[in-house]
């Protein structure tokens, strides 16, 4: 019998992962005849069937699950091919896949991104931009800057941090509601207006802090992104809470000091242990974790 080739296990996991010939065709690229031949090719080389075909789609049998294991286990393998070769760069040139989310990139770190590019030009930098936390393990990324409170087991990297949240309002909302900024108490019920934080927000420490502090008839507006969360309170929609480094950078907004969630959250800048040798990986890691460190009284709340 013919060896096997690499494509074959990426076809048989191609058409599990979609179901039919259409979407494994579209996820390699060919057209769906292509795949339709290959798939008999290989089924008639091995002898047995790889799928059995159904009204719902195109179904594994017991060949076809083994096939798929090994396809996952060998693009795993792959993939830890290259994150040992690429940490054997020693010039801090080439490719570098950065993710972070939009309002740390937004309000925290691209001038420093700036700085890094004047410092590393050999560097091309490739942001992914994402709430989520990326997969480093996968290479979804090689460097992070997260807001955690403990990363992953499989990350190394340096804490520079802990995100302090504050309460703020906007000067506007302040002189329309004419109250002491220090009675925590009046602030926190009804009929004060509050701007909530619904999904992927509600684990923050703002979140969480909100939910036992403030009652839930004052939250009648609630936004599920940190940067629109920034504006609706600047545009004096009600009170809310903001990390720091972001509330006390726009102006028109004002800290409430009476008002002051706790955090645990760090702020970390992280990559895979087989990469934390790689020139353009170690040069990362020093200049943003030296830089970040230089505005941890501002992300600690420590101005303002």
């Amino acid at each position: 019998m013919q060896p096997l080739a690499w494509d074959d296990f990426r076809l048989v996991r191609a058409i599990a992962d979609h179901r039919s010939l259409g979407g494994a065709a579209d996820a390699l690229g060919v057209n769906n005849s292509t795949v339709f031949r290959r798939l008999n090719a290989l089924e008639k080389q091995l002898g047995v069937r790889v799928f059995e075909r159904a009204r719902t789609g195109y179904m594994l049998t017991s060949a076809g699950e083994e096939m798929v294991a090994l396809a996952v286990r060998m693009a795993e393998s792959i993939v830890e091919f290259e994150r040992r070769v690429a940490g054997q760069d020693v010039r801090p040139s080439g490719e570098l896949r950065v993710t972070t989310t939009d309002t740390i990139f937004s309000h925290l770190v691209a001038p420093m991104f700036c700085a890094f590019r004047r410092k590393y030009p050999e560097i091309t930098l490739d942001f992914v931009i994402d709430n989520r936390a990326l997969n480093l393990s996968r290479r979804d990324a090689d460097v992070a800057i997260r807001a955690a409170i403990d990363p992953p087991q499989t990350l190394v990297g340096r804490r520079v941090a802990t995100i302090a949240w504050h309460a703020y309002l906007s000067t506007g909302l302040a002189h329309e509601l004419k109250l002491p900024l220090d009675d925590a108490v009046a602030l926190t019920r009804p009929p004060m207006r509050w701007v909530g934080l619904g999904d992927p927000l509600a684990m923050t420490a703002g979140a969480r802090w909100m939910a036992a502090n403030v009652h839930p008839d004052c939250i009648g507006v609630k936004v599920n992104m940190v940067s629109v969360l920034a504006t609706a309170i600047e545009s004096g929609l009600g009170i809310g809470v903001l990390p720091s480094f972001i509330g006390e950078c726009i102006k028109g907004l004002i800290r409430i000091p009476a008002l002051r969630p706790t955090s645990s959250t760090g702020l970390w800048v992280l990559t895979h242990p087989d990469l934390k040798k790689a020139a353009r990986v170690r040069a990362f890691l020093e200049f943003f974790g030296t830089e970040l460190a230089r505005k941890r009284k501002i992300i600690e709340g420590e101005d303002g």
